[in-house]
């Protein structure tokens, strides 16, 4: 459950770059909004529902090419000791060495290595996960949302929409598998602040 969070990708974190038209965002290198860049993930337990956690905390940057998306790159990183679920119990056993082991590895991290533009806001962003010691290729569906001044801090910032499916045995998290499912589905919301802007 806790290679969810992974994510990051994940995690993570987190996070994920656009096909974008020219006009619709600034180029240059971004900065994770950490306040509202968010990792939630969802496994079946034991088949009868879809249980539903969620990582938060990220950094890392995004350098974007609004002319030429395919030359954007991310690197985000998420603590997986900011893994949350409505129990307290459960918190802390996700964090425990038979989960993710938060002391040992404290971050899952995401570095992508291509950006395919998909469609005029869209792209699939290939890049490798790390989580627990383990390194994976993973590929997230990125949908870019929006750009301009938040009205509240003036800061530049750009959204985007992500979603991917990770398989936590891959990463050596295999608690309960398969009664818990091994499949965790990934949707981060990522906000994002221009540097100097």
């Amino acid at each position: 459950m806790k290679s969810a969070t992974l994510a990051i990708a994940a995690l993570t974190l987190t996070a994920a770059v656009p096909a974008l038209a020219q006009t619709q965002v600034q180029s240059g290198t971004y900065k994770v909004e950490p306040a509202h860049t968010q990792v939630l993930f969802g496994v079946s337990h034991l088949g009868f529902t879809t249980y539903y956690g969620v990582f938060s905390g990220a950094s890392g940057s995004l350098t974007l090419d609004s002319a030429n998306p395919a030359a954007s790159k991310l690197d985000v990183s998420v603590p997986t000791a900011s893994v949350w679920t409505p129990s307290d119990k459960l918190n802390e056993e996700l964090k425990g060495p038979q989960w993710l082991d938060a002391a040992k590895y404290p971050a899952m991290t995401f570095h992508s290595t291509a950006v395919t533009p998909t469609g005029a806001t869209t792209a699939d962003v290939a890049g490798e996960l790390t989580l627990h010691g383990v390194t994976k290729p993973v590929t997230l569906k990125v949908k870019f949302n929006s750009a301009g001044p938040n009205p509240l801090t003036k800061a530049y910032t750009t959204g985007f929409q992500v979603s991917g499916v990770v398989k936590r045995s891959d990463f050596g998290v295999s608690m309960y598998v398969p009664m818990v499912g091994d499949d965790v589905d990934l949707t981060i919301s990522a906000a994002f602040e221009k540097a100097g802007g």
